[in-house]
């Protein structure tokens, strides 16, 4: 926390700096437009040369002031979100608020662990997680949580998130650029769209036109202040409206080409330079080496393809001023030649487009996990292995307030599945939540909430929590069941890590018992691995038909000076303690 706090110092007084002189250059353009106003009233008055220079001196200067008072702006407003992200990172290790958003969009219901593992919405891992600007990086972020990842894949993200968790700095600089960004889904597929908009190439005649009548208009304009012949300029009036309708003819073209597309080039404006930001870092890990790599195209770097993209769409947009269309157009058919540039760069560039902004994604997602790892140094990076061995050291759930979580070691092996019982409110739900969060994260390549960890990472599924779909005319108890054979028809796929809470709470207690009993058998059958929580003491005792997977655990309750105590220790065996007749004598329910 302390590099944050100090961060907050040091861009507090470079924003404090930039706004004095921000203000400073807002008052001098003024003051600059009302000394060319007054020296142009004094020349008119005096038709004195020296007013006219200093009016145009003034009006020069004003120009150059313009382009200060906006690279001024644009620093103010990078040095504002570098200090918000500060602020941001200190109020969460806190604990005093969620500043980022939830991604409650990306939810699904049924998903094998979105929903039961608090994936997404308020206070969610994905909350907790998310430091990305752009839509793209929530998208991305999102898909990475809902996926298992080869251990190749999950190994290379190791090193690179270990590599981007020192660069700080340059982290939050390219976090403050997708701030700035104000990127949108709405800009997102607005750009998708006009990557997906295939056109056919423009017609010869129209090009040859778009070429000839220009020259022939230029021509004539130079023929006529060489010869001084009148008639030279009915020529030019012609020709003016000769290029006014070949536009008519072409303008349904162009607004088709640039439909969908308000503001978009300073969406790619922005997409450019967080490329830009990727393409002139040095990176060493493998993974941030072959996306650094896979932003050169045709001998040039993709910002500057983006760049271009983002000239040629912001020229576009003087279609829609009536006065600068007709006179550009008219005289040289701007906009015409501005699509035609615009189409040939999508035929060079646009099946790489998608990609590059898939790997600005990227690295908002692996600058999130990085963020995660930077904030928390006792988490670890788990071992991957392929021998079906998962175990933990000190495993708790990473968003639990560290200064009162509680960990506990567990091991999947030799024994590969557990069933655990406890009291209600004795950490039972908790700890599956734990494992299963920390799979997810460790199928990643993000570090986990563990001292020591060793993984196979494996397709995580969970049946915790379900709800009545009264959408769907659907029961608690039949959601279960579907539950339960998408768990099984997954299984028949391969192995899988699963965690069961309490399951088949829609029916009586011994069809309750014996069910569980057979679905313990079933998926032990099909090589799973985890756990499942369950109040049946019978139901433990199918560990003595399978000694070699199936192993007791049980979080116990113990009664002190006429109070509960939790520690929420994981322990061998079956829990003895009841806590729930206590509470009702205690509360005076019996």
């Amino acid at each position: 926390m302390e590099a944050y706090i100090s961060k907050v110092e040091h861009y507090s007084k470079v924003f404090n700096k930039i706004n004095k002189r921000y203000n400073s250059i807002s008052i001098l353009r003024i003051l600059s437009v009302f000394f060319c106003l007054f020296m142009l009233f004094y020349y008119i008055k005096t038709n004195e040369t020296l007013f006219i220079v200093f009016a145009f001196l003034s009006f020069v200067g004003f120009l150059f002031l313009m382009r200060i008072h906006s690279k001024l702006s644009f620093d103010r407003e990078l040095t504002k979100a570098v200090l918000k992200i500060n602020q941001d990172e200190i109020s969460y290790l806190r604990r005093e608020k969620l500043s980022f958003e939830n991604g409650i969009e990306f939810n699904d219901f049924h998903h094998p662990y979105a929903y039961d593992l608090d994936i997404f919405g308020e206070h969610s891992l994905f909350q907790n997680l998310n430091r990305t600007a752009t839509f793209i990086g929530k998208k991305t972020l999102a898909h990475k949580l809902l996926n298992l990842f080869s251990n190749e894949t999950i190994l290379e993200n190791q090193e690179a998130v270990n590599e981007l968790k020192t660069k700080i700095d340059w982290r939050q600089d390219f976090e403050s650029l997708a701030i700035v960004s104000t990127d949108s889904k709405k800009s997102y597929d607005s750009l998708i769209h006009w990557i997906s908009f295939k056109n056919n190439s423009l017609p010869k005649v129209l090009v040859a036109l778009s070429i000839i009548l220009p020259v022939l208009f230029f021509g004539f304009v130079i023929a006529y202040f060489i010869t001084l012949k009148t008639i030279l300029l009915s020529y030019v009036t012609y020709i003016f409206i000769a290029n006014l309708i070949v536009l008519g003819r072409s303008i349904k073209r162009i607004q088709s080409e640039i439909a969908q597309a308000d503001n978009i080039d300073k969406t790619i404006k922005f997409y450019s330079l967080l490329v830009e930001k990727i393409e002139t870092e040095k990176f060493e890990s493998k993974k941030l080496i072959e996306l650094q790599q896979q932003l050169i195209s045709k001998n040039a770097t993709a910002s500057s393809h983006l760049k271009q993209l983002s000239e040629l769409f912001s020229r576009m947009d003087t279609i829609s001023n009536f006065v600068t269309a007709t006179l550009f157009n008219g005289s040289f058919l701007f906009n015409l030649h501005v699509l035609r540039a615009l189409l040939k760069w999508k035929e060079d560039y646009s099946h790489e487009l998608e990609k590059w902004i898939n790997i600005i994604g990227e690295f908002e997602t692996l600058n999130s996990l990085a963020n995660l790892s930077y904030n928390n140094p006792d988490f670890v990076f788990p071992k991957i292995n392929s021998e079906y061995k998962i175990g933990f050291e000190n495993l708790s759930h990473p968003l639990l307030n560290p200064a009162s979580r509680v960990g506990n070691d567990t091991h999947f092996y030799p024994q590969s599945f557990m069933i655990l019982t406890g009291s209600n409110m004795s950490g039972k739900s908790t700890f599956l939540r734990s494992l299963g969060i920390n799979m997810v994260l460790g199928g990643i390549g993000s570090v986990v909430c563990a001292s020591k960890a060793n993984i196979h990472p494996l397709p995580v599924l969970v049946s915790m929590r379900l709800s009545d779909s009264l959408a769907d005319s659907e029961s608690y108890f039949f959601a279960e069941i579907k539950r339960l054979k998408q768990i099984m028809d997954a299984l028949e796929e391969g192995p899988a890590f699963v965690l069961l809470d309490e399951i088949l709470r829609g029916t009586n207690s011994d069809d309750k018992r014996n069910g569980t009993i057979e679905v313990v058998k079933k998926v032990i059958a099909k090589k799973a691995i985890g756990a499942i929580a369950t109040h049946d003491i019978e139901v433990c005792l199918t560990t003595n038909e399978y000694p070699d997977v199936l192993t007791n655990q049980c979080f116990e309750v113990e009664i002190q000076n006429n109070e509960l105590h939790f520690d929420y220790k994981l322990r061998k065996g079956i829990c003895q303690n009841r806590s729930a007749t206590f509470l009702m004598q205690k509360m005076g329910v019996i």
